[in-house]
């Protein structure tokens, strides 16, 4: 009896190398394209109402001299739109990032209670000449660098330590929220009715409280701010799949944490002190942003999302001034459609 062996030929025994598996940004290459044609609409958009902001209705005739000039007016606003709009969806993204939630932002935590409180207390103490007088540069840096101190102090303490806990972060920013708008309030209710009156439209989010000297501060802080978010946007895909994956990965959690809270912080505040409160703004466009890039990578969420507020910005305030003529309303009408978006995620999630 003769035993014999027969080994596959090493054609067989070898494995296809015909087709090689590659993970990328997106599922498929129709993910892909889909990516990109939303955001080259996005933009078409933005760019488009922002043109229609400097042109349309324009008095002068096209090409002169008067009319650069008021175009040139237009335009201040038109950079408080986009300054808005970097900072609000670069700061939010990552903050979802890092919290490893979508539902909270900066903005729920009660970091805007801070602007708040700052100028109400402008207006109780010096009146309101002294709030028109503190529109300048160093009243800016000052509530930039109170803003995010606070914020650090809270982010850092919650978010980076080893029992951290997201409801807590949640009440302790409704609490902060909650103290610095209760002694706000207390403050306007001591306020004469022309005083109140001046304090209220400063409140209102709106790009017209952008002033043009804070430009030369502001512009150069968001877009160093958003490079350094950029090149760290590989950590923060790790960062996505908690502390335990990331650690495993080798990636340093607490430090990153830590680093990406800075920045967000920088944003933010200066997005506040730039125009005032606009609290679901940024989970507004940050929502939307994941609907439409459906990608992990931050690489290509963070310019999503700046797409999407600067067309939601300019389309809103388009429309407002130039169709319905009431430009006042624009930042209520934000806020409406964004807490409701919130309302909604959070019905049908069921929880935070």
């Amino acid at each position: 009896m003769s035993l014999s062996l027969s080994l596959p030929a090493s054609s067989s025994a070898r494995p296809s190398t015909s087709r090689r598996r590659g993970v990328g940004s997106f599922q498929s290459a129709a993910a892909a394209r889909k990516y990109w044609i939303i955001l080259g609409v996005l933009v078409a958009v933005g760019i488009a109402f922002a043109f229609g902001l400097l042109a349309y209705d324009n008095p002068m005739d096209f090409g002169t001299h008067k009319w650069w000039l008021i175009a040139k007016r237009r335009a201040d606003a038109v950079t408080a739109m986009a300054i808005v709009a970097v900072c609000q969806a670069v700061a939010t993204v990552a903050f979802h990032t890092v919290t490893n939630n979508r539902i909270l932002t900066p903005s729920i935590m009660g970091f805007e209670s801070l602007y708040v409180a700052i100028n109400t207390a402008t207006v109780f103490f010096v009146g309101a000449a002294g709030l028109t007088q503190s529109r300048n540069l160093g009243m800016f840096l000052i509530q930039l660098v109170l803003m995010v101190g606070l914020s650090l102090l809270l982010y850092s303490w919650l978010l980076t330590s080893r029992r951290n806990n997201m409801h807590a972060m949640l009440l302790v920013g409704i609490v902060i929220g909650g103290g610095l708008g209760s002694v706000a309030t207390f403050m306007q209710r001591m306020l004469t009715p022309s005083e109140f009156d001046v304090l209220t439209a400063r409140l209102f989010g709106s790009v017209n409280n952008a002033e043009t000297a804070y430009y030369p501060i502001a512009i150069p802080l968001v877009i160093a701010v958003t490079v350094l978010m950029f090149l760290n946007s590989r950590r923060l895909n790790v960062l996505a799949l908690g502390r335990d994956a990331a650690t495993n990965l080798g990636v340093n959690h607490k430090t990153n944490a830590i680093y990406t809270l800075i920045l967000v912080s920088i944003l933010m505040a200066t997005t506040t002190a730039l125009v005032g409160p606009m609290t679901f703004l940024g989970f507004l466009v940050a929502t939307l942003a994941y609907q439409a890039a459906e990608t992990y990578d931050h690489r290509f969420l963070f310019p999503m999302a700046m797409a999407t507020a600067f067309a939601v910005l300019t389309s809103a305030y388009f429309l407002m001034q130039h169709v319905f003529y009431a430009q006042g309303v624009v930042s209520i009408i934000i806020e409406l459609v964004g807490g409701s978006v919130f309302l909604f995620v959070i019905l049908r999630k069921g929880k935070l």
